[in-house]
């Protein structure tokens, strides 16, 4: 037993000794550091910076050092910030520093040992209020834990008395314990709100008020609120809500995360485990995530209260324009934004329109008219907002994919009514075919649109829509029968076998007789062709015809082709004379 004592007595001090020795050599590293970057010797100061991070230096010792050296500590920011030669290796060094005062500030244990300070010394108090303040938002699921623990009740008044000093890191995890069960807890809580301020807590303790059974807990949630803004009395928690998923989704100052992280903290409550969980996302897209949170709850105070599902895809679709995977709570099989888009009313999407065209937000703009494009007819995509009609202005936005997207989607409604800016469809649709703006969007993704927007024309000149001028378009047109894929100068030529125009048949008989294109896009266009003489008559040129004759009087040209020109040729219900030649060349004598 001795023996045993004896040799974990002997390990404990070697590793003391280790982590001394350690200590040592990263005090010695971070000392020639500081003291050649002061002198200028920038290639040995490198060198000893690469030491401590090739090292894996201990973050707890370089933040006491750091904050033993504040001189130098200012040293390596500004090295960070200005010096070409060590602004890699300075940033690595700080990066270290800051894992340091995480771990300090999150480490359980301290924060435990620092709660149960509180009731010790006064001096001890005010030590471990510091500590717990430092710790900010990771202290208070372990202080709420105290508070629920009913062993500890001769610490209540000095836990309660602690919480409200760690200030505004302290709201969101408090708001999200508000569901808790425990009614001395919650009483506390509220509480710690209201001495906080802000207008954060608002709408969750007016929800206290509108929601709750106790009296005890409606009075201290009423108190709490007069203390932060008594106005806020005479608004609905649903309203209180909706703000401030505005002021997250605005990215206002006083709701944003802590500034030294790269991530930040959503709180949840475990109404199982009557306890608060943390999850740690990327800061890209916080804001976004808390403003649908508070549009969730929005709806959970009030139903009725539609403008926030409008809020809440914004909030959604700018949220994925982060570039970043959703977040671990969404769950498995989580529907992506444009599905919910999709599902929503024209009136919620008109409400995240008219929001992303007022921020110039690109991404959500496009997101929001293309579930428009799929689910909206005519009057729900001419929806008014006060005098605004949205996806009208979205005509006229400055991104060239929104534009083209609420051209398309206008087209595939087949608008009946003009309206201010009508007249931008069918510009927005021929700048969309030409490809025009294709460096700018991309050319796989110019080509999609020009796929579309072609055949957005084509199904408005099915229907001979009065609002849409395809005739506007023409010059397009012709030229996409020129030059485009196959694809695309077929349905072309589809569409401009509707126009009343010379020039209009003229293509199409032009693109008929290229020998340039295959056999497969020449029969489609003598087909075109034939649509287009039956609808307007003959409108071809006589060496036009002449050169169809040609084709149709062939004994070489292809079957098929052959077929398609002659029943083009009929089509164009041409004077007997020229019928009677084609019957007499095949005259035998």
């Amino acid at each position: 037993m001795r023996n045993k004592r004896w040799l974990m007595w002997v390990m404990a001090m070697g590793l003391l000794l280790c982590s001394m020795v350690q200590a040592a050599s990263v005090e010695e590293d971070w000392n020639d550091f500081l003291h050649y970057t002061a002198i200028g010797r920038f290639e040995l100061a490198k060198g000893y910076g690469e030491q401590l991070v090739a090292n894996q230096a201990d973050p707890n010792v370089l933040l006491d050092l750091a904050e033993a050296n504040q001189e130098g500590y200012r040293l390596l920011l500004r090295m960070n910030a200005d010096s070409n030669e060590l602004r890699e290796v300075s940033g690595q060094v700080l990066t270290l520093i800051e894992q340091g005062r995480y771990i300090r500030r999150t480490d359980p244990k301290i924060i435990v040992l620092e709660i149960a300070r509180l009731s010790t010394t006064i001096r001890g108090r005010i030590a471990a209020e510091e500590r717990l303040k430092n710790s900010g938002e990771y202290a208070i699921p372990y202080m709420l834990a105290a508070l629920a623990d009913e062993t500890r009740q001769n610490e209540f008044a000095y836990i309660t008395e602690a919480i409200p000093k760690i200030g505004r890191p302290a709201i969101r995890p408090l708001t999200a314990a508000l569901q808790t069960e425990n009614v001395a807890v919650k009483t506390e809580i509220i509480r710690a709100l209201g001495k906080i301020g802000y207008f954060e807590p608002l709408p969750y303790l007016k929800l206290v008020i509108e929601k709750e059974t106790s009296d005890v807990l409606k009075t201290h949630a009423a108190k709490a609120i007069e203390r932060i803004d008594a106005n806020a009395l005479k608004v609905s928690a649903a309203e209180l809500f909706f703000k401030l998923g505005e002021n997250y989704y605005n990215q206002v100052d006083s709701v944003a995360p802590a500034a030294e992280y790269s991530f930040a903290n959503i709180w949840f409550w475990d109404t199982d485990k009557q306890s608060l969980i943390r999850h740690e996302i990327n800061k890209g897209y916080f804001d976004e995530l808390m403003a649908m949170r508070c549009c969730e709850w929005t709806l959970k105070a009030d139903p009725s209260v539609g403008k926030s599902i409008g809020l809440w895809i914004a909030a959604f679709f700018r949220a994925e324009s982060a570039g970043e995977p959703m977040p671990e709570y969404f769950g498995d099989g989580h529907a992506d934004a444009g599905t919910y888009a999709t599902t929503a009313g024209p009136e919620y999407l008109h409400q995240a329109l008219e929001r992303a065209i007022g921020d110039n937000d690109a991404y959500v703009a496009l997101g929001v008219v293309e579930a428009m494009a799929v689910n909206a007819g005519e009057k729900s995509l001419l929806y008014q907002l006060g005098t605004e009609q949205p996806l009208a202005k979205a005509l006229s936005f400055a991104d060239r994919k929104v534009r083209y997207s609420a051209a398309i989607a206008f087209a595939e409604a087949n608008p009946v009514t003009e309206f201010v800016g009508s007249d931008k469809i069918v510009e927005n649709l021929a700048a969309a075919v030409l490809e025009e703006g294709a460096e700018e969007v991309g050319a796989e993704l110019s080509a999609a649109y020009a796929l579309r927007a072609v055949n957005a024309m084509y199904k408005l000149a099915l229907v001979r829509n009065h609002i849409v001028d395809l005739s506007k378009a023409l010059p397009a047109l012709i030229q996409v029968t020129e030059k485009s894929s196959p694809e695309m100068r077929v349905l072309a030529a589809q569409v401009l076998a509707h126009l009343q125009s010379p020039e209009a048949q003229r293509a199409i008989a032009a693109m008929a007789m290229s020998e340039q294109n295959d056999n497969a896009v020449r029969i489609s266009a003598f087909e075109s062709l034939a649509l287009s003489a039956k609808i307007n008559a003959n409108l071809l040129l006589t060496e036009q015809i002449d050169a169809i004759y040609g084709i149709v009087s062939s004994m070489e040209a292809d079957a098929d082709l052959r077929a398609a020109a002659a029943g083009a040729y009929g089509a164009l219900n041409l004077p007997s004379e020229q019928v009677k030649r084609l019957i007499l060349d095949q005259a035998k004598s």
